[in-house]
């Protein structure tokens, strides 16, 4: 499985807008601490402020803040609204010679959905409180970010 920049973004966002401040957070300071351009996160924001995820207020003292609700959500469902209708392999576009003999497809697909049932046992709030794994068996271990 690999989860695109978009994805990871957010996700980076709403663990950076988790964080106790006495002030909303800035685009700017948000794309200056995680070093992505302003232009991305713009877009990022955007999405997550119509998912309700988090807030945004705008003018002097605005900025964004974590939706407390989104504390409740699951990984796996934040990372499938993220991802998109994304699949692993694609066998019709364009058209692959070995579909008709091919299990790969299914294999994939199940392991795709094993991923998401392993990101649905944890909560953001789950994430926000955990250390970091050592563990080399973690689902999220073998992502990469395309």
């Amino acid at each position: 499985m690999q989860l695109n920049k978009f994805t990871d973004y957010a996700l980076r966002i709403l663990m950076y807008v988790s964080r106790p401040s006495e002030m909303p957070y800035t685009i700017a300071e948000i794309a200056r601490d995680l070093h992505v351009s302003q232009n991305h996160l713009v877009k990022i924001v955007h999405f997550m402020a119509k998912q309700e995820w988090i807030i945004t207020t705008r003018g002097k003292g605005g900025g964004l803040r974590l939706n407390p609700k989104a504390l409740d959500l699951t990984l796996g469902k934040i990372v499938r609204i993220l991802q998109g209708d994304h699949q692993i392999v694609e066998c019709n576009t364009p058209p692959c010679v070995l579909r008709s003999h091919c299990g790969l497809k299914g294999i994939l697909d199940d392991a795709l959905e094993s991923f998401y049932q392993t990101l649905d046992q944890y909560t953001l709030a789950d994430v926000l409180a955990a250390p970091p794994s050592t563990s080399s068996h973690s689902a999220i271990a073998f992502i990469s970010i395309s």
